[in-house]
């Protein structure tokens, strides 16, 4: 790193050395260098990085040769959401959408039906206009929807209620995703009474509707290597953020400065949003599950919870760690960290295809229970104490969840009710913690107040498994020497 460091410098005009010099201590981040650098080194190396027309058509086929013959599949754009008034929340297209057809503008359809001669693939979207593009950027238009997307046929979303109940008639089936938003169920129905109407004298209407989520979830659930890249992407940004939270943290600082740090790594890095609600928590607000509040102060002795990850391309990266604000662990927070370490490391090793979903998770509740024992805050024969979940009163989440597009992804975690094995291409987190909450006077009052959670994304390969999320200290010697050189 300090050649690197001194190759920049070398390469700076005296000008532009003077005036981030002037910027660094204005805004009292000189301690930051580092991290600083790695991020423009990576900015400079980062080339576009996306899906391909080709695998979004793949997708769409995969989808239609799972469907029963003679139907047909409907998916809807997102709509824009208000924030308040008539202040519109950034617009974030449907993940499902999204995957078939990588277009990110509202008000669009996407009609999939296969066979049909006169074109599979259908999709409405808005036309071109100069004075909305003046206003809101723009519109790609169904003209050049056809070639930009690969899709077979592209209409006006204004003709949408005319043309679409004659793609429907004279198909027995309509899968779309039922329940989900009211509007889209009303409108569906709509088109299906515009055929009924003329039942007599035309084709019939479908006589069944399925949800198209099951086999839409199930492609999803298993990524590409294109996807893979992605999200490997979306962790190494996080992974800056992370270390330049780390980086500036010490007692004093704000919460949302933390949160700040993150932000600024992500945006800088490509990211456009956090992949959810940044998790920065300090003290007793570590022990706080989904504490997103993020507005006290850090105090001298705090455990800093840490949980954030970026969106990249649409694909989400959900990173956890957990550090001390002065930069050294307490006796006491390095025993519970340990053991959260250790029940993190034994779970991951149980990532492997084959495996049952829940088996990480058990991997973790046994290390995590033997381990409170050891401490005195269980007490028991360990097998009895999981048998009675006593270790809920301290880990009472499950080890991980599916991770994708969505950060919280899409697929069954259970099979004709049974967990299901983990294959190649899924992607989990596996995120064990313990909390002691500070008003749990069932423990010594040393023990109060100290929250842990470390969390990766782990990806199911071949062999056995690879984390995507790399690069950030996590065992305690490697938290406290970043901490060191930083500060």
């Amino acid at each position: 790193m300090e050649r690197e460091i001194g190759t920049w410098f070398r390469n700076q005009s005296p000008i532009c050395l003077a005036a981030w010099f002037f910027s660094l201590i204005k805004a009292k981040t000189y301690t930051t260098l580092t991290v600083e650098l790695s991020i423009k080194k990576d900015l400079e190396k980062k080339g576009s990085m996306t899906i391909s027309k080709r695998e979004f058509g793949k997708r769409r086929k995969e989808l239609m040769a799972q469907m029963e013959s003679n139907s047909i599949a409907l998916l809807a754009s997102a709509p824009p959401r208000v924030r308040n008034n008539d202040a519109e929340y950034q617009y974030r297209q449907n993940s499902d959408f999204f995957y078939l057809t990588g277009f990110t503008e509202p008000h669009a359809l996407l009609a999939l039906i296969p066979g049909r001669r006169q074109g599979e693939v259908v999709l409405f979207c808005q036309e071109k206009n100069k004075e909305k593009e003046l206003w809101n950027g723009y519109l790609l238009g169904p003209d050049a929807a056809i070639e930009e997307l690969g899709v077979d046929d592209a209409y006006p979303i204004d003709d949408i209620d005319d043309i679409i109940p004659g793609l429907i008639e004279g198909r027995d089936r309509v899968y779309y995703s039922m329940g989900k938003d009211d509007s889209f169920d009303n409108r569906v129905m709509d088109w299906v009474k515009v055929i009924r109407n003329k039942a007599k004298i035309g084709p019939h209407p479908p006589s069944e509707f399925q949800v198209l989520d099951h086999l839409l979830h199930e492609l999803r659930l298993h990524k590409s290597p294109a996807e893979i890249k992605l999200m490997e992407k979306a962790a190494k940004i996080s992974a800056e953020g992370h270390k330049a939270a780390m980086a500036v943290c010490k007692p004093g600082i704000m919460e949302y400065e933390l949160e700040a740090e993150l932000h600024y790594a992500f945006t800088r890095n490509g990211s456009r949003s956090p992949a959810y609600v940044s998790i920065v928590g300090a003290g007793d607000n570590a022990c706080i599950l989904h504490y997103d509040a993020n507005n006290a102060e850090v105090k001298k002795g705090d455990l800093i919870l840490i949980d954030a990850g970026c969106e990249y391309e649409h694909y989400a990266s959900d990173i956890t760690r957990t550090f001390p604000a002065s930069g050294k662990f307490s006796p006491e927070q390095k025993a519970i960290y340990e053991i959260v370490l250790k029940a993190q490391e034994a779970a991951i090793a149980a990532v492997k295809p084959g495996t049952p979903w829940d088996a990480p998770h058990n991997a973790s509740v046994k290390v995590i229970t033997q381990g409170l024992i050891k401490l005195g805050l269980l007490k028991g024969r360990p097998a009895q104490l999981i048998k009675s979940e006593a270790y809920k009163d301290f880990y009472m989440h499950r080890v991980g969840h599916w991770i994708g597009m969505d950060v919280h992804d899409v697929g069954d975690y259970k099979i004709d009710d049974h967990w299901r094995l983990l294959e190649t291409g899924m992607v989990t987190t596996i995120e064990p913690g313990i909390y002691i909450s500070a008003s749990n006077t069932k423990v010594a009052k040393k023990w109060r107040g100290i929250g842990v959670r470390i969390e990766d994304d782990v990806l199911v390969t071949k062999s056995g498994h690879k984390i995507l999320s790399t690069g950030i200290p996590k065992t305690i010697q490697e938290i406290e020497s970043f901490m060191s050189v930083a500060h």
